[in-house]
């Protein structure tokens, strides 16, 4: 499901200087890719003189000088804004063999690709906020047009800031956006909820936090580290007749699984609902 990464990157340019991409960056330089390599725009002066100061990068107010001369553009903007920064980088975009990168819900390539003057090589992703910590999801699918070596850029670029898993077919990266984008929300809402719980029975707020907090963490690891598959490790965590088997079968009594994949469900078609928007 992955490539193996390049030990080192061509020019990168990013088109946006929010946390996104400042996340990205910030995990680039860390791995080794020197400062020199990535330009970034960004129209806001404090956040360029920011970028400047943490990571040694080059910042420009514009797009246009930004992308000038880069292998590979990331486009980090916002999806209202997209199709406008797209189509003043076509300049830029149609000379020369450039990949475009975007890391915004929604937009699909053939979109992205019109937009920028067509026939580029185009890879999609979508990032999730714990990216900005290092521990980010990011699904990932590329047109036809994107070499191995350009998806191996897309794929070091978005592993600095955690996981990639790369999508064969670009309908599922709206089911992408639904699970792992907006994902870590819906654990929010849980750790949120089992603290009101607890406070209502009685534990401090601080307390209460702070355990849901570390059982999430706790929990989060050994899905990764341990192996086998949640369902086995629920099984190893519930005794019959015990506390846990209380709590599960209400949840279950309360229908869990089908609001999960109900959510699930209305998120994914949002997704296609805001591609379908955002027009030709």
């Amino acid at each position: 499901m992955s490539e193996a990464p390049l030990t080192s990157l061509p020019r990168v340019a990013f088109v946006g200087g929010g946390n996104m991409a400042r996340s990205l960056i910030g995990g680039l330089v860390r791995q080794g890719t020197a400062p020199d390599h990535i330009t970034v725009a960004e129209p806001n002066a404090e956040l360029r003189a920011a970028l400047v100061r943490d990571f040694g990068v080059t910042a420009h107010a514009d797009g246009v000088t930004a992308a000038a001369g880069a292998d590979v553009v990331v486009l980090a903007v916002k999806p209202q804004v997209m199709r406008a920064v797209c189509e003043s980088l076509r300049p830029v975009m149609q000379g020369g063999h450039v990949l475009l990168l975007s890391i915004a819900a929604g937009i699909r390539m053939e979109q992205l690709d019109h937009w920028c003057g067509g026939n580029l090589a185009v890879v999609r992703s979508m990032p999730n906020t714990p990216a900005l910590i290092g521990a980010g999801a990011s699904g990932l699918c590329a047109n036809a047009r994107a070499t191995a070596e350009q998806r191996r850029a897309a794929q070091t670029i978005l592993a600095a800031a955690g996981v990639v898993v790369w999508i064969d077919d670009e309908a599922q990266m709206d089911i992408v956006t639904a699970l792992s984008g907006s994902g870590p929300a819906y654990f929010f809402l849980l750790a949120e909820a089992l603290e009101d719980a607890a406070v209502a029975q009685g534990l401090p707020r601080d307390a209460a936090r702070l355990l849901a907090a570390q059982t999430a963490l706790g929990a989060g690891r050994m899905l990764r580290e341990d192996g086998e598959t949640a369902a086995v490790l629920r099984q190893r965590v519930t005794s019959p007749g015990g506390t846990t088997q209380a709590a599960l079968d209400r949840f279950a009594a309360h229908g869990l699984r089908e609001v999960v994949a109900d959510a699930v469900a209305a998120a994914t078609e949002r997704g296609r609902e805001l591609a379908a928007r955002s027009g030709d």
